[in-house]
């Protein structure tokens, strides 16, 4: 089982009591630490990998010769990456464990295709010690939980698959799970004869309220657990905790506060960056530092990390224990994975240039240029294949031509559309904007409803890039118009916060940028706007749509949900509002926002899927006046 000595029983797990000891971690395995030496552990961790197989074009910062730092295009993440990464770091130290900290499902199509199986076959090329079931392992209710650790389960590694949190419910097929395919509070791990155990957690109110787990199936508080499940093995003679934990990085840093006993924290949820502050050369920002030290109530440190997303980071974090099990220091590396491959404006960099990026990237500390892992790559292909045949898939008819229109009026961006003037000169077009924005805004919505009973969405004119003439419509088109690699994000906002990010984002179509991309589109939410007045005053009558379709006025004083993009949710394109949205009042949905048309086309009306223009009256622009 992954190199583990597990000594976790059916009988203990069913045992797992809740109530506190009053005894701290540290007093109840004194004794066991007699005799022990001073240990040093390395954690090789990812999460958030979301079914992102495939290796993606970036752009960093790099210096490209004589101290000149420049946008340089270059493949980063890619799951055969990680494995290859996580098979070369896990050569140099004697005492290693790898971890998953959640949410391989969701995002890409090929958890679309083979509902977690591609994932699974990939994960087992690096045979992780534990999976900890994030919330989106949820989506496809309590059954495809099972599902999933079926596949884990398949290959010789067979994955732990922890959560301490969850109560399945009566209708869920995991209660009739047997003992190798259970989802188990904890592992403990032998490594230099020494004992370390590893709790999983995930994140309750986003799991119960943002996916799909059957209806009485609960999650419990993650605090109590957690420190029920550090008692129980403190008392068996654990004196090194880690917890491998799904519900993000503020959430983390707040929840060893509350606990006694626990040493490292491996967490995932929030996609966190965390890194040195010298990433910002590179055209990144870290989020914190890697690892994140703080302390339990105790006063006794802890460690922190998180290796951003979908594959891009593997973090390396080495934890040093004094003899009595507590955590004297930690270091490490959020080991950003990269090609070699450098190019830009589609073009190869000349010897010189590429000479001058890898001594760049080898002084950065981070960048780590990474060869994928040849047994991942040959498990990828098959899938990859399914994949690239699904792209040329039909999967609906478009009844209408679906213009695109950034702007509204005929004085902005009135040649965007590739079908001409059928939709450059379009009355419709031309009054309320573009038919496709509003489309994959309304999408949005409905997947929003799905996933927490949204109220409205919001979307930016510029995050949607093309048409959609009349006629069939493949996977391949709706990835052509949604390219971006967005993911949906809830955003908990206040009528006064969505009319001030609109009014945001306004100012940045209308102000000196000029930027027509910024123009809000939003479904659920209509309004009429006057360019002609100062920014603050150009929205008027905002009115929200009720479930039965009838429109009432937005009251700045509600708290409505939002289901947004990434892209928006972090400020950018002038909807600067939106970043002031954190803490609790923002969810990461994690689902990709080409994903979300999908599965609305898929959930429309009828064998043969129509996609046809929206009534009028749904046109988030119902009046525009320009400047």
């Amino acid at each position: 089982m992954s190199q583990a000595v597990c000594t976790v029983t059916v009988g203990l797990i069913l045992s797992l009591v809740l109530a506190g000891c009053g005894t701290t971690h540290r007093q109840t395995t004194a004794a066991a630490a007699d005799g022990q030496q001073p240990f040093e552990l390395t954690v090789l961790h990812i999460n958030d990998h979301h079914s992102h197989l495939d290796p993606e074009q970036t752009t960093l910062l790099l210096d490209t010769g004589g101290g000149k730092r420049e946008p340089v295009n270059v493949d980063r993440g890619g799951f055969a990456r990680v494995a290859g990464a996580i098979k070369a770091l896990e050569k140099e130290p004697t005492q290693v464990l790898k971890i998953h900290s959640g949410d391989a499902s969701t995002g890409d199509l090929y958890f679309t295709l083979t509902e977690g199986k591609a994932d699974a076959d990939l994960m087992e090329t690096v045979c992780f010690d534990t999976f900890t079931l994030g919330n989106h392992e949820f989506d496809n209710s309590d059954a495809g939980i099972k599902k999933m650790i079926g596949f884990l389960h398949a290959g010789k590694c067979a994955t732990p698959v922890l959560s301490a949190n969850v109560r399945f419910g009566s209708s869920s097929p995991m209660r009739d799970a047997g003992p190798a395919e259970s989802v188990i509070p904890s592992m403990v791990f032998e490594r230099g004869g020494q004992k370390i155990g590893v709790i999983g957690l995930t994140v309750a109110g986003k799991t119960k309220n943002s996916s799909r787990p059957n209806f009485d199936t609960v999650l419990l508080d993650e605090a109590t657990v957690a420190q029920a499940e550090i008692d129980r093995l403190s008392k068996q003679g654990v004196n090194k905790i880690i917890l491998a934990t799904h519900i993000g990085y503020q959430a983390d840093q707040a929840l060893v506060k509350k606990l006694s006993g626990v040493d490292v924290v491996i967490g995932g949820d929030s996609h966190s960056l965390l890194g040195p502050e010298q990433l910002k050369r590179y055209g990144l920002t870290p989020e914190g530092p890697y690892p994140t030290r703080s302390s339990d109530r105790d006063g006794k440190l802890v460690c922190i990390g998180q290796a951003w997303q979908y594959g891009y980071v593997v973090g390396e974090m080495r934890v040093r224990f004094d003899a009595n099990g507590e955590v004297s220091d930690c270091t490490g590396t959020p080991w950003l994975l990269i090609g070699d491959q450098f190019s830009r404006g589609g073009q190869p960099l000349n010897p010189n240039e590429v000479a001058a990026v890898r001594r760049d990237i080898a002084a950065s500390g981070v960048l780590r240029i990474t060869p994928s892992d040849p047994q991942a790559e040959s498990l990828l292909a098959p899938y990859a294949q399914q994949k690239e045949a699904l792209g040329s898939t039909k999967i609906a008819t478009a009844t209408d031509n679906l213009c695109l229109r950034r702007v509204p009026g005929n004085q902005r961006d009135i040649s965007r559309s590739s079908l001409g003037d059928v939709c450059n000169a379009n009355e419709r077009v031309n009054a309320h904007g573009g038919d496709m924005q509003q489309l994959i805004a309304e999408a949005f919505l409905q997947q929003g409803r799905v996933f927490f009973n949204a109220d409205l969405s919001l979307l930016n004119g510029g995050g949607v890039r093309t048409d959609l003439s009349k006629g069939p419509v493949t996977v391949k088109d709706v990835y052509t118009v949604l390219p971006f690699k967005n993911t949906l994000v809830q955003l908990n906002a206040t009528g006064a916060e969505i009319k001030a990010a609109l009014e945001d984002a306004v100012e940045g179509v209308a102000g000196p940028a000029g930027n027509t991309g910024c123009y809000p589109y939003a479904g659920g939410l209509r309004w009429q706007i006057d360019l002609t007045k100062p920014k603050g005053a150009r929205f008027s009558h905002l009115e929200i749509r009720s479930t039965d379709g009838s429109y009432r006025p937005l009251d700045p004083n509600a708290l409505y949900k939002m289901i947004t993009i990434s892209f928006l949710a972090d400020g950018n394109d002038s909807f600067t509002t939106l970043k002031s949205i954190t803490g609790e009042r923002r969810i990461e949905v994690g689902l990709d926002y080409a994903e979300a048309f999908l599965r609305y086309i898929e959930k429309l009306p009828g064998n043969q899927k129509e996609l046809r223009t929206l009534p009028v009256k749904e046109y988030s622009t119902q009046r525009f006046i320009d400047s």
